[in-house]
């Protein structure tokens, strides 16, 4: 395990995780270290979910595909519009993949033909229609001031991410509810900002069967402690971006080596499910080195616990962006985990040395 990195496997009183009981004990300590030290708690589960069906029509892209659009309504409160493209394939159940980055775009067209074409269905809802995301402040004065722009968190004052990732959850709630949709067979992801939702959205929901994160930087995949040249900072992200995180982790700007947590033990949560990282090598402000190494660091407990093919990396050449060639990794990882299919050569193992 990379030296100043937090270990795994070790009680937060020093003693061994020796047998699954103790890892089930060790993941809650993980967990509350999780919500303590960098996203604050998860807004409550609602007593109450309805996915309401606003409209149905054909989706021009893919012969036969249907596009169906809902509204989430959590304890009889409007959350947001989800909606859900299904393939030309009878009536199911599909495997899925939810979507939480429409408030950059919806995926294009392409992805959405690539999706139907596997027989997949895919689900998607814009994520600041739960939390809004303020830009940067722009002077020493000013404060960057996000709002709950969904009715059924007025009452809620944490962070964005742990509100994006209670809508990943909301939207596998209002899934569940649907007989086209496999319960057993759905995968989320996001990129950047809402990679960083997506893996906290999977490390505590174990309905999730596969989760994907892209170019999910700091806070999400990379290391807050094993940085790369010109990659982002604890101190820069919590600065810029204070309404993404606890106010706890302010106390760590400069001070990393104090913080009891880092990103591998989030990707330790999410074990032995599905996870898929996919990185960007001349993204260095997304420090994919620092994701590296918490991926090495999270094999330690994927392998432990008898799942280390569930585990996965890949690199690809470029910038910061959901490109096509992700979007293709990630499918292929869909086809492993939910169809047997073999995976593609393991781009870990060509990737450069960190």
């Amino acid at each position: 395990m990379p030296e100043m990195m937090p270990e795994l496997m070790r009680f937060d009183d020093g003693q061994r995780v020796n047998s699954p009981g103790d890892w089930a004990r060790r993941r809650l300590e993980l967990r509350q270290a999780a919500l303590r030290w960098v996203y604050g708690d998860l807004p409550a589960t609602p007593r109450n979910l309805s996915a309401v069906l606003l409209h149905e029509a054909r989706a021009h892209v893919s012969p036969g595909a249907r596009l169906h659009t809902y509204r989430v309504v959590a304890d009889g409160q409007s959350a947001f519009i989800l909606r859900l493209l299904l393939p030309d394939g009878g009536p199911g159940p599909f495997a899925t993949l939810l979507y939480g980055d429409a408030c950059w775009d919806y995926a294009s067209d392409a992805v959405k033909a690539a999706v139907l074409a596997r027989g997949y269905a895919l689900a998607e809802f814009d994520r600041v229609e739960i939390m809004s995301d303020p830009a940067p402040p722009s002077g020493p004065a000013a404060t960057a001031a996000p709002v709950s722009t969904c009715p059924a968190l007025q009452a809620y004052t944490g962070a964005a991410i742990a509100a994006w990732a209670w809508g990943f959850h909301r939207g596998v709630d209002a899934l569940l509810q649907m007989p086209q949709i496999d319960a057993s067979r759905i995968a989320i992801v996001g990129h950047s900002r809402g990679g960083k939702a997506a893996l906290l959205a999977g490390a505590t929901d174990e309905r999730i069967a596969l989760t994907s994160a892209n170019s999910a930087g700091a806070g999400g995949a990379g290391s807050f402690k094993r940085l790369g040249p010109g990659a982002e900072t604890l101190g820069d992200i919590a600065q810029a971006f204070a309404h993404w995180f606890s106010p706890a982790l302010q106390h760590f700007k400069g001070r990393e080596e104090a913080l009891a947590f880092d990103q591998h033990f989030l990707k330790a949560l999410i074990a032995p499910r599905y996870l898929l990282t996919t990185e960007a090598l001349h993204d260095s402000w997304s420090n994919p080195s620092g994701s590296w190494h918490t991926h090495q660091a999270a094999r330690q407990v994927y392998r432990w616990l008898g799942a280390e093919d569930r585990l996965a990396i890949s690199f690809r050449a470029g910038g910061h962006a959901h490109l096509p060639a992700d979007w293709q990794t990630l499918l292929a990882h869909m086809d492993a985990c939910f169809r047997g299919l073999a995976l593609p050569a393991p781009t870990e193992l060509t990737a450069p040395t960190f």
